[in-house]
């Protein structure tokens, strides 16, 4: 996943725990990793109308568990969002260099940005549930779970912890977090969300929440992004205009039941800007939004949706 992890959990034996847990990352990578040519994914992106997934069985080792979990959840985040989180969005993606192979696009080629954005969209992928076929309508659509993977990959180790009886836990990957019980002190689990300025320290706090129960993921532009003639460009991608989408929201925190519906909500809050944002999570059911956005003097201000209040520690704001 191009990161690191970080696991707070009591046990007699860290270094089998530790095994168990690469071994389950590992599982997940071979499937939805796009920056592996042998994973499932990657074979899709790359095949010219699609990919049989194996043969369906019932159990806790289905093959293609984890793709089909990521695939599924994102389908319908997309549908939720309105299109706003799109996992087709990777020729997008690519295109403005964030991709796989990194590079600065000096110059915007509208032209080419147009024939990309007729790969884009979930309606050009599909599953049929009889044959057990991923198909597409052209070899250029590809999938991208890496706004939901880092999120699948938290709750994949819960869930791994919840059977082994675990009641108290922290689990971190990639700044996404999800929580269970106590931490050591026997105190609710405290999270940071970071100050979204590309000069902060990684120690640097806008707030400080209370986590126990819970999931938390957010994203910003404010350090993935390159600067060109003044102009810059983040790596969040609008997939409706096929143009980084810079608006005065620096970051988007969002708090739900899982990560990786956190972490796609995040990324689609990303796409929609502030006010758009807003009023999407405030209606949505057992999600809650934590909004950082730039004023014009250059001062920061937040928003916050009306749940997230619960989880601010000390009334920070």
């Amino acid at each position: 996943m191009g990161t690191t992890y970080h696991l707070t959990i009591p046990t007699n034996d860290p270094e089998s725990l530790k095994k168990e847990v690469d071994q389950l990352l590992i599982e997940i990578n071979d499937e939805v990793n796009t920056y592996l040519d042998s994973s499932f994914i990657t074979r899709f992106n790359h095949s010219e109308e699609g990919l049989p997934l194996a043969e369906k069985f019932v159990g806790a080792d289905m093959p293609n568990r984890h793709f089909l979990m990521n695939y599924y959840q994102a389908r319908m985040i997309y549908e939720k969002t309105n299109g706003n989180f799109d996992p087709t969005v990777l020729p997008l993606v690519s295109y403005w260099g964030f991709g796989r192979e990194k590079k600065e696009v000096t110059v915007k080629d509208q032209q080419k940005i147009d024939s990309l954005r007729q790969y884009v969209g979930m309606d050009k992928v599909n599953m049929d549930e009889t044959t057990r076929f991923l198909s597409k309508t052209a070899p250029g659509v590809s999938l991208d779970f890496s706004a939901i993977a880092k999120g699948y990959g938290v709750d994949a180790i819960c869930e791994l912890f919840d059977r082994n009886g675990k009641t108290d836990y922290f689990v971190e990957i990639g700044g996404e977090v999800r929580t269970k019980g106590k931490s050591p002190r026997q105190q609710p689990w405290i999270v940071g969300i970071a100050t979204p300025d590309p000069s902060a320290a990684l120690t640097d706090l806008k707030a400080q929440v209370k986590l126990s129960g819970m999931a938390l993921a957010s994203s910003g532009n404010y350090r993935n992004y390159y600067e060109v003639d003044g102009l810059k460009y983040g790596h969040t991608i609008n997939p409706k205009t096929g143009l980084p989408k810079m608006t005065n929201l620096l970051s988007t925190s969002i708090f739900a039941e899982d990560c990786m519906t956190a972490d796609a909500y995040a990324t689609a809050c990303m796409v929609m800007g502030l006010e758009a944002a807003y009023e999407l999570i405030s209606k949505t059911d057992q999600v809650e939004g934590y909004f950082i956005f730039g004023e014009k003097d250059g001062t920061m201000a937040v928003k916050y949706t009306a749940g997230a209040k619960a989880f601010l520690l000390n009334g920070m704001k």
